[in-house]
């Protein structure tokens, strides 16, 4: 699969007689399902978003970041993902982040907030700075009572980072401010949005801004993000940045509780504790936060983000941020170590998908793959590890005692070959409209069954996956 990359400012604009997509875009079938009519509108109106450079949303890499998403074998691939170069026309500023989507719309949810949250982000930390003296008082200011209670929340969950320090560094107190009014402003935007149906589907979305040697980071949901570092014998080890936002922890099941929701795990999967309504027995959400399931926000469910700070060292290698398809299977020190394993830091995002799937077919042989998305930001400007996939096979070293030989998966789906990926600021050639590499078929039915002892998976129950083709006659789409 080729990267679809930002193309340069000069590409011809939308409506141009030489815009390529424009011409595609006339000649498809009208007779389209709903779904895909809103997504391509969506696209086509935010089309400036896909050509700005640096600004990488599907698999492909850049000199700092590699990303790979692969779907899974539940539906269609509901997880999203983004690196953004120079963000915020900051040439020393990077945005990552990572959305896994759950409920009917998932896939259209995840997609949204990948492509406005990072603009609410960059216009609030401008308008942040530029306020910045008075910027206590404003901010205690335009805050209800509701969003300070849940501030004092925050402060008491602050990392270590932060604990060791008299006093938070400035970009970490500007950019929480703007951390939290942009994942306000996204959810109030989804919950009037006119072509999704956020009610009963969400998103995950953990996310990053480095800056220099900081790094500020921003999670709602159980995606993770983990760092690579060096200890003190030099060896690679893995440090978790975030805390996966599930009813089980206690100060997230006793505010549902304290709002009337319900917090309990079903009989068959005792660990999997769930967020159920007052008087239904359903959702039953595996997360205790989250973009959209407005079913859940009047009974514990919130989309305030937990933010925490990192001042990186030179021991600091890479960060790679997930969704839960790949945490449900390996541990942070596996990820770690096949990411410093894989034979170019272009196709690392990849080789770690790529372990993932055998993990899942390994360890869980009667359960669907889970869809995964991965995002490795490496740290150093060290670019003499960079190099172009070549057309040949991946060579995987072993990343852990559990992973699975390839001897033992004989299947088609990760027997294709690399290809090269493409340098940021160009689309790659043929192909025609981006969003078709996002609506990925789908090859499985809607049945599948839940792991045994997995803690992280079935996000939702009672609640049906994503079906091509059965929005206009279930009339989920308003």
């Amino acid at each position: 699969m080729g990267s679809c990359l930002s193309a340069e400012s000069r590409s011809p604009l939308p409506g141009s007689p030489l815009s390529p997509h424009l011409a595609n875009m006339k000649r498809r079938n009208t007779k389209k399902r709903l779904g895909s009519r809103s997504s391509s509108f969506d696209y086509r109106k935010d089309e400036p978003l896909h050509r700005i450079p640096g600004r990488l949303f599907l698999n492909g890499s850049s000199d700092v970041a590699s990303l790979f998403s692969q779907q899974g074998k539940k539906g269609t691939n509901q997880d999203a993902m983004i690196v953004w170069e120079n963000f915020g026309s900051r040439t020393d500023t990077v945005f990552c982040g990572v959305f896994d989507g759950h409920g009917p719309y998932g896939h259209l949810v995840a997609k949204r907030v990948r492509d406005h949250l990072p603009l609410k982000l960059s216009a609030h930390w401008e308008a942040n700075i530029s306020s910045e003296d008075a910027s206590g008082l404003n901010a205690a200011g335009s805050m209800n009572s509701e969003d300070i209670d849940l501030l004092l929340v925050e402060e008491s969950r602050a990392s270590e980072d932060l604990k060791e320090t008299e006093k938070h560094p400035e970009i970490f107190e500007t950019l929480k401010e703007s951390f939290l009014k942009a994942f306000k402003a996204m959810d109030k935007e989804l919950r009037t949005h006119p072509s999704i149906d956020c009610f009963c589907s969400g998103t995950t979305a953990v996310t990053l801004v480095k800056q220099g040697t900081y790094l500020v980071i921003g999670n709602v949901g159980d995606s993770r993000a983990v760092l690579g570092t060096r200890d003190k014998n030099n060896s690679l080890t893995a440090v978790q940045l975030t805390v996966d936002l599930k009813p089980n922890l206690p100060a997230e099941a006793e505010r549902i509780r304290k709002c009337k929701g319900r917090v309990f795990a079903l009989a068959d999967e005792p660990e999997v504790t769930r967020v159920w309504l007052p008087n239904n027995d359903s959702p039953g959400l595996a997360m205790a936060r989250a973009f959209g399931d407005f079913c859940l926000k009047d009974f514990g469910l919130i989309s305030v983000p937990e933010v925490s700070y990192r001042h990186l060292s030179e021991k600091d290698e890479f960060v790679v941020l997930a969704t839960d398809g790949i945490w449900d299977v390996l541990s942070n020190q596996e990820v770690v170590d096949i990411i410093a394993s894989a034979p170019a830091r272009s196709s690392a995002a990849r080789a770690l998908v790529e372990v993932a799937v055998r993990a899942w077919r390994y360890k869980y042989s009667t359960s669907k793959v889970d869809d995964c998305a991965v995002v490795c930001l490496f740290l150093d400007s060290n670019s003499n590890n960079l190099s172009i996939a070549s057309r040949g096979k991946t060579k995987l070293q072993p990343g852990s005692k559990n992973e699975v030989d390839r001897d033992d998966d004989k299947e088609k789906d990760n027997r294709d070959e690399l290809t090269p990926l493409i340098r940021p600021g160009t689309i790659e050639e043929g192909n025609e409209d981006p969003s078709k590499h996002e609506e990925m078929n789908s090859d499985g039915g809607t049945d599948w069954s839940a792991l045994k002892g997995v803690s992280r998976v079935n996000t939702l129950v009672n609640l049906p996956r994503f079906v091509p083709g059965k929005e206009d006659e279930e009339g989920l789409l308003k």
